[in-house]
């Protein structure tokens, strides 16, 4: 058993090419908030207790295959709407594994993927 105690913080950082663009798109689409910034690194809160996305600038071409950040949501159609409204890539069409969740893959402006997912596993009563 691991000995590492846990204190529920998370930070997911990702790598963007252009770091004031990236702020605001996450801001204004997502809806995070700023929690500072230091030169090329800055830290938004989400509405995840404990969680919370650092991006980082750097010129370097952005890999795909790494980690992808998966938000849960409660309506996954909705949510794709108002990314198409925010003019947001959108890839392909809704996820659905049955019994389980919808998936929603869509790219950030530097090229990440990231995904909402809503939870379709049938409720006990």
């Amino acid at each position: 058993m691991s000995k590492i105690r846990y204190d529920g913080g998370l930070t997911c950082a990702l790598t963007v090419k252009d770091l004031d663009a990236s702020l605001e798109w996450y801001q204004e689409v997502l809806g995070f908030r700023l929690l500072y910034r230091s030169g090329n690194w800055c830290e938004l809160g989400t509405d995840v207790d404990g969680v919370t996305v650092g991006l980082s600038q750097s010129s370097q071409e952005i890999a795909d295959g790494g980690a992808v950040l998966t938000f849960g949501v409660f309506d996954v159609e909705s949510v794709r709407q108002s990314l198409e409204k925010s003019s947001v890539t959108v890839e392909g069409d809704i996820q659905v594994i049955q019994n389980l969740a919808k998936l929603l893959s869509f790219r950030d402006p530097s090229g990440n993927k990231l995904m909402f997912y809503e939870d379709v596993r049938p409720r006990k009563q």
